[in-house]
């Protein structure tokens, strides 16, 4: 499968690498597709490309956005031509503060799909941090990995892509749920930073 993940900093990076050890054809989307930064992803890796945004979807199947909230307008606008009919995974978080979400206008993924008419969107990769992204097994199991959409073939998509980076999915349901994993991601915020648990550490939904 041919993956474009735009955004190359820890989130976006450690998708992205992790899909091309699976054997998946990715193409990091950046401002700078020269930058360090990018050059510092694709060395040694197999799989991996990289190109401006403005040309990154134009041959993908899937798109993650994995770009601070900020400048997901400036994307959408850039190249939502591209995206329609294709699987988006939003993997962020409408943030304006360390913790907080915003959600006087909406969920954020609700917000993006209403940017992107015709775009499949599915919400996951938003609710844990990036080194749970790297390495998901923990002793007492794999973490959960939580994801939302309205489009049934969109969301087994989605559900492959997070098991074979190691996650367990689960469909938490239509894309209204963005919400609630929106706010799933504040609450793994603010237990790591509040309450000074640190990073290492996730979420699991325990099965009878």
């Amino acid at each position: 499968m041919r993956i474009a993940v735009i955004g190359t900093g820890n989130v976006g990076g450690t998708l992205g690498l992790g899909w091309a050890r699976a054997g998946h054809e990715v193409v990091f989307g950046s401002r700078d597709p020269n930058g360090s930064e990018v050059m510092r992803l694709l060395k040694g890796n197999n799989n991996t490309t990289a190109s401006p945004v403005s040309e990154v979807a134009k041959h993908a199947e899937v798109i993650a956005l994995a770009v601070p909230w900020s400048a997901v307008p400036n994307i959408v606008s850039e190249i939502g031509a591209e995206l329609r009919g294709k699987v988006l995974i939003d993997c962020t978080n409408p943030a304006k503060q360390r913790l907080t979400m915003d959600h006087s206008a909406g969920s954020g993924g609700e917000q993006v799909a209403q940017l992107l008419p015709g775009t499949k969107v599915v919400k996951a990769f938003n609710t844990t941090g990036f080194e749970n992204m790297q390495n998901p097994k923990y002793p007492d199991g794999a973490v959960t990995m939580f994801y939302a959409g309205d489009d049934a073939d969109a969301k087994k998509t989605v559900h492959a892509l997070a098991r074979e980076l190691g996650f367990d999915p689960v469909d938490a349901g239509g894309l209204p749920q963005s919400h609630t994993l929106e706010t799933l991601a504040s609450l793994w915020g603010s237990l790591a930073y509040g309450q000074k648990m640190g990073r290492g550490i996730a979420f699991r939904l325990i099965r009878r």
